[in-house]
């Protein structure tokens, strides 16, 4: 049986609204930048879409779901030495950096 992941859908879905985002702000960069400068509308650098093959898509979302799963396992071994019953965010940031790091 397969361990259930994230959507590729919705990751998809997300991944391109960040594209998105970050060509607008290149945009209005590129814009002021071109009205500070001499270097007209002739710019080297292309428009172009940024897209995610379906093996990209599947990889991000079995990365997503070992990242998302070794936070919670971290963070109930932090809560259960606390003696807490459930996992609080305090506990959740104190394992993030080593997280990070590991990933």
């Amino acid at each position: 049986m397969e361990e259930p992941t994230f959507d590729s859908d919705l990751i998809h879905s997300i991944m391109k609204r960040i594209w998105t985002l970050r060509t607008l702000e290149r945009e209005n960069v590129a814009t002021s930048d071109a009205l500070d400068s001499e270097v007209g509308a002739g710019s080297s650098k292309k428009n172009r879409t940024t897209s995610a093959n379906a093996s990209a898509l599947k990889l991000t979302c079995e990365l997503l779901r070992v990242f998302v799963t070794e936070a919670v396992q971290r963070a109930v071994a932090i809560a259960e030495t606390e003696g807490d019953g459930q996992i609080e965010a305090t506990h959740l940031e104190s394992i993030l950096p080593q997280l990070l790091l590991d990933f």
